[in-house]
């Protein structure tokens, strides 16, 4: 079941699944927005919907074939969607008696208002997001670790500008993706309107860790830039280096040829 009632509470699950590198809200306009930023649709009599520009969406209350159904609905708008998305699902005990935390691997919240919901969905979609950038930093380590091995055994680096800028490229695309559309660092603005609602969205930070995830990958994309710049410079100086050499031979050979000329219109060789 999608919503279970158990003693009088409510029952739900949160699914968050990242489908893409981007989703473009402006062109599900024709989705009635139950609020906005992030934008909040529903699904069936009690599901929600919570989108995303960084390709996020996180589903409240609806069972697989919902799910399946919603996604599919969705996946025109989704660009550079993912093979094998990630997958994060949280359940939610709605009980306005008790405080409301993280037990026994579910959430526990006094209501399920819409206000709240954005809340839990920032975090499961930052949460989904820094999973699928988790793995793209670990390939791109796998990539460049055998570049900065060969400079240390054998002095010398790639010699393929081309590999070394796609280095760059990946790690730049990385941060922009967890910086600007998937705005890790930043807190919900529905925050600006429920300052109530601070403490929750600190408790599921600290607990999904998603400050520590993001500044360890913060340091990975460095070292990453760092590395392939490094080599980058070294090849280009290298190239620089071996046209200087091309320049001082043709240097040598055209001083040759004038001497020679030189040699031969001398008096006694005409």
């Amino acid at each position: 079941m999608s919503v279970m009632i158990d003693g009088g509470n409510t029952i739900l699950t949160a699914r968050a699944r990242l489908l893409g590198r981007h989703l473009d809200i402006k062109r599900l306009g024709h989705m009635e927005a139950l609020a906005t930023n992030p934008l909040v649709t529903a699904i069936g009599d009690t599901g929600h919907a919570v989108l995303f520009r960084s390709g996020a969406v996180v589903l409240f209350g609806v069972d697989e074939a919902q799910e399946a159904a919603f996604i599919e609905e969705i996946r025109p708008f989704v660009r550079d969607p993912l093979i094998q998305p990630e997958r994060e699902d949280l359940p939610i005990l709605i009980d306005p008696n008790r405080a409301e935390s993280l037990e026994r691997d579910r959430l526990v919240l006094a209501d399920g208002d819409l206000a709240r919901l954005q809340v839990v969905a920032d975090i499961l979609g930052k949460s989904v997001l820094l999973a699928d950038q988790e793995a793209r930093v670990a390939l791109a380590f796998d990539r460049i670790e055998p570049l900065a091995e060969r400079l240390r055994r054998q002095g010398r680096g790639v010699s393929d500008a081309d590999t070394l800028l796609r280095h760059i490229g990946e790690a730049l695309a990385i941060q922009q993706d967890m910086v600007g559309r998937g705005e890790i660092g930043d807190k919900p603005e529905i925050l600006w309107e429920h300052p109530e609602l601070e403490r929750l969205f600190l408790n599921l930070e600290a607990e999904y860790e998603i400050r520590e995830r993001q500044l360890v990958l913060e340091r990975k994309l460095t070292l990453i830039n760092d590395t392939a710049g490094t080599l980058l410079n070294l090849l280009q100086n290298k190239r620089s280096l071996r046209v200087e050499w091309y320049i001082v031979i043709l240097i040598v050979v055209e001083i040759v040829l004038t001497l020679y000329e030189l040699f031969l219109r001398a008096p006694g060789h005409g």
